[in-house]
């Protein structure tokens, strides 16, 4: 149970913080509490050095001779490297490349084709009826390519909602609308006892919650390098395949850069071994060396505790807010999305709104953007799935006076009624 406490008990928790010298490694804007990290990270001070230098020293002098002497052949798995210590993964298991939905399409072809093999009768994927759009997109797809199902379920079914014909089971560690977090370890048991492979999408675990995919016993995961782990707008994702899968099948993206000697150009493909095969093309050095720059941060909070401290402070942070919005924000039509019990809770709370006027939540963030507090909102229908008021957590940056200050904004937009200025009740293309 959190104690509520004072913005002076605020500042002085930061000030008492081991990982408060992290935040100085960030750009944030003066001024501004940014609750949004589970979107987009924030920026990392070195990242705008770090790019020039590819773009000015390695591509501007070196030219070509930069894919070698600057190291950009190997920069997906030197990168993949440094992210499968968060997540869990052994070294060269895993690449940093593509976007997450290529890379879950990837991997969901490799676990469908690894189950025709194994259980040629197994043909249906099993997901989340609120997992991420796209997530569900590529599954959709998937299963119609290759004359499956795709079958959507609530939480609450899972995991024994896979049966007999389940190929594979798809969900998102996180969850993206209500940060609800799967038992990874309890949930794959039951999948594999069932007959069913796993992938797991890490989108909002990756460098947020302590995430260990072996001791899990995972077979597929995939994940993004702009949310978490600060590597900037539409930075390269990454994908991991466990070694007991990684070698039985050809994904289907067999481009150049994941054959076995890209530079024979022989005219037939030769998959490359391991987890090398899931590279396709050219990889983007300017973007990889942004998410490089982010990973930074990472190395440099491992001596003062590395994801452990992270996971605490996270939950002490989100702790704090829920209290906080329990006392002060009380008497308005304000619920919990996210699981009060910690072990069940990514990094960040989500606030469900049951108010008359259906248009307020998105409003409410608005003016909270307005005012300096940047989260974010969800739409929903209004009754199975309530709009959504998002607040991420990034220990790396945040504070426990950030917190304060969050929510007492948000107390006061509620009791001042000022989300009702028609501004705020604009719809951006992209909240």
């Amino acid at each position: 149970m959190t104690t509520l406490l004072t913005l002076d008990d605020c500042r002085r928790r930061d000030a008492a913080d081991p990982l408060r010298p992290l935040r100085d490694l960030f750009q944030l804007p003066e001024g501004v509490v940014y609750l949004d990290g589970n979107s987009l990270g924030a920026l990392p001070k070195a990242t705008p050095d770090r790019v020039a230098q590819v773009v000015r020293a390695e591509w501007g002098t070196e030219l070509i001779r930069a894919w070698n002497t600057a190291g950009w052949a190997d920069a997906p798995r030197r990168i993949g490297d440094r992210i499968a210590r968060l997540v869990g993964a052994g070294p060269g298991e895993l690449v940093a490349t593509d976007s997450t939905s290529v890379n879950l399409y990837k991997v969901l072809s490799a676990a469908l084709a690894i189950a025709a093999e194994d259980a040629p009768g197994r043909r249906t994927i099993v997901s989340e009826r609120s997992n991420f759009p796209t997530d569900l997109y590529i599954a959709e797809s998937l299963a119609r390519e290759r004359g499956g199902t795709l079958r959507l379920v609530d939480a609450a079914d899972l995991p024994a909602a896979v049966g007999a014909d389940t190929a594979v089971l798809l969900l998102t560690h996180v969850h993206y609308r209500t940060g609800a977090m799967h038992d990874m370890a309890a949930v794959t048991a039951a999948a594999h006892a069932a007959g069913a492979r796993v992938v797991w999408d890490l989108a909002h675990s990756a460098g947020a919650v302590p995430v260990d995919l072996h001791a899990a016993n995972a077979d597929f995961a995939i994940g993004c390098g702009y949310k978490f782990l600060n590597g900037g707008p539409g930075a390269p994702a990454f994908v991991w395949v466990h070694p007991r899968h990684v070698d039985r099948f050809r994904q289907p993206l067999s481009g150049w850069w994941g054959h076995a000697q890209p530079f024979a150009f022989v005219p037939g493909y030769q998959p490359a071994a391991g987890i090398g095969r899931y590279l396709c093309g050219t990889q983007p050095q300017i973007a990889l060396a942004a998410l490089e720059a982010g990973l930074d941060v990472f190395a440099a909070a491992e001596p003062l505790g590395g994801m452990a401290a992270l996971r605490a402070k996270s939950l002490a942070l989100t702790d704090l807010f829920i209290a906080l919005v329990d006392a002060r924000c009380d008497g308005h039509p304000l619920g919990l999305a996210t699981p009060r019990d910690p072990a069940r809770r990514g990094s960040q709370v989500s606030l469900t709104w049951h108010g008359d006027a259906p248009e307020a939540a998105h409003a409410i963030v608005q003016a909270l953007i307005d005012r300096g507090v940047i989260g974010d909102y969800r739409a929903g229908d209004g009754s199975a799935e309530p709009h959504i008021l998002r607040f991420g957590f990034t220990p790396l940056y945040t504070g426990f006076e950030d917190v304060w200050q969050a929510v007492e904004q948000l107390r006061d937009v509620l009791a001042t009624g000022a989300w009702r200025d028609a501004r705020f009740h604009r719809q951006a293309a992209v909240t």
